[in-house]
């Protein structure tokens, strides 16, 4: 088989006269030839756009699937137990659970027991720095009888209780529903003082908690407008010791009237329709 080399050689050896002839033939263009070449070329770059855009949606779905990316697709039902959202960086801003998978009460992104929580299910919300600030909780079920059942919507003061809240509770035959405002203290909440009763029985640990929220521990409620255990729609305020002062109060049958109070919780003054 010749060389490059050699084939080189042979073309550069032929007759100079069968050049001339092939130039003088080239001067002639033959319209149908046109036509024929540009369609050739139309084929060409069709062919060639068709390769380019195979290529890219290749390299496309080559990179979904290294990267993990996914096509989005609907969902019509997520069936879970817990969400956890969580910023860039770790920090919990809310949960959405079921009762069994419902988190304690989370300080600093610290988990502790909440004891007086086991019976709820709902969504809650963290500040910043990943401490408890509000949430929405509920429940009911029958017992022994008769409904009970609760709904409970509230936000708290910073690293504090909550300060507004909507509720409803309902248990023994007894209904109420309303908005609370109350106060709290400056400092942050005593996690320390409320985990040392851990280890009492549940009604020593009531007691306790109950014993605080009297001495002002939690602060004090200073108004409810809303419907009691009566049936009545009433307005309560409070003074800063969370003693009801002001009452205005509608009964179920119709009558109204507005109650002024002295700090021992006795009517001074009543004015009736």
């Amino acid at each position: 088989m010749p060389s490059r080399c050699e084939c080189r050689s042979d073309l550069a050896r032929v007759d100079p006269d069968r050049h001339a002839g092939r130039a003088a033939a080239s001067r002639y263009t033959n319209p149908h030839d046109t036509i024929a070449k540009e369609r050739r070329l139309m084929r060409f770059d069709a062919t060639r756009a068709l390769v380019v855009y195979a290529g890219v949606l290749t390299l496309a779905v080559g990179w979904a699937l290294v990267t993990g990316a996914a096509v989005p697709a609907a969902l019509d039902t997520l069936d879970v137990r817990r969400i956890n959202v969580r910023e860039a960086d770790g920090t919990i801003r809310m949960v959405i659970a079921a009762r069994d998978r419902f988190p304690g009460l989370i300080v600093r992104r610290r988990e502790h027991p909440h004891p007086g929580r086991t019976d709820a299910a709902g969504m809650l919300f963290y500040n910043d720095e990943g401490t408890e600030n509000g949430g929405l909780i509920f429940g009911g079920r029958t017992v022994a009888g008769k409904p009970a059942a609760f709904g409970h919507l509230s936000f708290d003061q910073y690293e504090q209780d909550q300060v507004v809240a909507l509720a409803q509770n309902e248990g023994g035959g007894d209904r109420d529903a309303g908005l609370r405002i109350a106060d709290r203290p400056d400092a942050a909440l005593d996690i320390a003082a409320i985990r040392r009763l851990d280890g009492l029985p549940p009604a020593g640990r009531d007691a306790a908690i109950q014993r605080m929220k009297d001495s002002g521990a939690f602060g004090h409620e200073r108004a409810f407008l809303g419907k009691d255990r009566s049936g009545d729609a009433l307005l309560d305020l409070h003074d800063g010791a969370g003693r009801t002062r002001l009452r205005l109060r509608v009964a179920r049958a119709g009558a109204a009237r507005i109650e002024f109070l002295d700090a021992a919780g006795r009517v001074t003054r009543t004015l009736a329709d």
